[in-house]
């Protein structure tokens, strides 16, 4: 009896292809987003100001597409809404997308209910429409979490505590971790 093996060619090319399309970026872009002129995500063919964060390449007369990749989210408001959110454990941080998303939050003083939080920052300069956050709220009934709804004024108090740390953090003149 003799076995023979199958064609390599096509498993190398369907493995060469697979591994080619998971290096691709698949954060998907919500329509109003990419519609919106303060959308400033990949596509937006708008450039990076000043106050920015650039991790590749450089502040200087060099144009952004010439220097590198930068983040394109304002560095105030991206640490702003780290440190506001930061009494929640964090499940994700997007610096290039500017999407921030926490893990649920029980509060110790209620623990029948849970938060979790999504940070959106849509500008590269420091400007009240800059971050939206989205607040999402669970009770707990019969031993299952249940959606409920989050009181109106929780999402716009948390957007004005993260603008009020940009502030603060662009008048001590940093942004930088730590």
């Amino acid at each position: 009896m003799t076995l023979t093996l199958p064609k390599l060619g096509p498993i190398v090319l369907a493995l060469a292809m697979t591994a080619t399309l998971a290096a691709c970026n698949t954060t998907p872009v919500r329509e109003d987003e990419y519609n919106d002129p303060r959308y400033t995500g990949p596509g937006s063919g708008k450039s990076m100001s000043d106050s920015g964060i650039v991790l590749f390449g450089n502040k200087s007369g060099t144009s952004d597409q010439q220097a590198g990749a930068g983040i394109g989210v304002n560095a105030y408001l991206w640490r702003a809404s780290l440190d506001t959110l930061s009494f929640m454990p964090l499940a994700s941080a997007d610096p290039f997308g500017g999407v921030i998303i926490t893990d649920w939050y029980q509060p110790p003083s209620s623990p029948g209910e849970r938060f979790k939080v999504t940070a959106y920052i849509l500008s590269r300069t420091l400007r009240t429409d800059g971050v939206r956050l989205s607040v999402f709220r669970q009770v707990q009934q019969g031993g299952q979490w249940v959606d409920a709804p989050v009181a109106d004024t929780t999402v716009s108090e948390m957007e004005n505590k993260v603008l009020a740390r940009a502030r603060e953090l662009r008048t001590m003149g940093s942004a930088a971790p730590g």
